[in-house]
């Protein structure tokens, strides 16, 4: 799921500016009282009225009319129940575009966008609040290894001891010859699930992983880690029996994920202030934000919960708000520019990855926005 997640969101990045309308949808699929039935208000009041505001028998027109009825038919044949948030790109005039994401983790509300290209900034936000990482639960008699992302199970794999340590009858054995002999075993099990692991961290590219486990196998394991592995464990270690549901297990893992990011938001912006004011591998505030993404320059964009809030309606391309650089590199027929958006699209453009910050302090002094950089000019 997450490699396919990301194939769609590098055809969404690489979308260039149209003069067709290109619908973003974000749609709150959790079910209520009602079930489903909200979602379909939405679509039913919302699609339409947007299209009331394209002259009849225009371009654009029919290319909106005919996403609609796409969109309707998507969500009545292929939405799973199990889903929790859904998001649509379509665009009939750019060659019959269309993309849908089905995810696990909710989206917020309803969001419905009408611009020249794809709105990533919802997407970008999830991938940042429910995070690709590895959950390792062990004992001494087997390990359970998830990968979760976005809310979700994309994969899923079972070490088991070869031997049971389960109390037997140790006959002519000596009790210090028998603890060998279990300690052994629980060595061997715990550098079988270390081999297991480091092959699905390399495979799906984890970046975290957060360890749950007794105080027995715990210690056992991580004395096997290599250290490439030992530096992506999360501080927090997990007590969760083995037989535990998977639910249970993303729920109890996640919320150490969440735990872990917000102590990492504060260090993430104080190397991009020192930087900045060094003038060194740091840069601040919207206008050098965006240069430095122009430039390629921007390893990790750092950017507050706040900051679509505050820049909910996008600028006309004379506002004093964009840098020259930005203003040069636009088409002709691009009219506003969406900020947060902007933002977003350009560092998965060039590989920068996006954090975002949700202590609204942190970044309150520099427009909301900053980034750590990966090289200086």
């Amino acid at each position: 799921m997450a490699t396919l997640l990301q194939e769609k969101f590098d055809r969404l990045v690489s979308f260039p500016p149209t003069t067709f309308p290109v619908i973003s949808l974000y749609l709150n699929a959790e079910p209520d009282q009602h079930g489903k039935d909200d979602l379909e208000r939405f679509l039913r009041r919302e699609l339409p009225a947007r299209g009331r505001t394209f002259e009849p028998r225009t371009a654009d027109r029919e290319s909106y009319d005919r996403d609609v009825e796409r969109i309707h038919a998507w969500v009545a044949e292929n939405l799973r129940p199990s889903a929790n948030g859904v998001a649509i790109f379509a665009c009939s005039g750019a060659d019959d575009f269309f993309e849908a994401v089905q995810l696990e983790a909710p989206v917020k509300e309803h969001r419905l966008y009408v611009y020249n290209q794809p709105q990533l900034y919802e997407l970008a936000r999830l991938t940042d609040a429910y995070p690709r990482y590895a959950a390792v639960v062990l004992d001494s008699q087997q390990a359970r290894i998830f990968v979760f992302a976005l809310g979700g199970t994309v994969g899923h794999a079972d070490v088991v001891a070869e031997e049971s340590v389960k109390k037997h009858q140790a006959g002519g054995w000596s009790q210090a010859r028998y603890q060998r002999h279990v300690d052994s075993i629980r060595q061997q099990h715990a550098k079988d699930t270390v081999a297991a692991l480091e092959r699905i961290v390399r495979e799906e590219d984890i970046g975290h992983i957060v360890l749950a486990g007794d105080e027995v196998m715990v210690p056992a394991f991580r004395e096997e880690l290599p250290q490439h592995l030992q530096d992506k464990l999360v501080d927090d270690v997990l007590r969760l029996d083995i037989s535990a549901p998977e639910h249970e297990v993303l729920e109890a893992t996640l919320d150490a994920m969440i735990s872990e990011d917000r102590r990492d938001d504060a260090d993430r912006v104080r190397r991009a202030i020192e930087g900045y004011r060094a003038g060194g591998l740091g840069v601040a505030g919207l206008g050098p934000t965006l240069v430095a993404l122009i430039r390629g320059q921007v390893g990790e964009l750092l950017i507050s919960e706040e900051f679509e809030t505050r820049h909910a309606e996008p600028v006309p391309r004379n506002s004093p708000l964009l840098p020259p650089e930005l203003v040069a590199g636009l088409a002709e027929e691009v009219e506003t520019v969406d900020l947060p958006d902007e933002l977003v699209t350009r560092s998965r453009s060039t590989g920068a990855t996006v954090s975002f910050i949700q202590n609204p302090t942190l970044l309150a002094e520099v427009d909301g926005v900053a980034a750590i950089l990966r090289f200086t000019l």
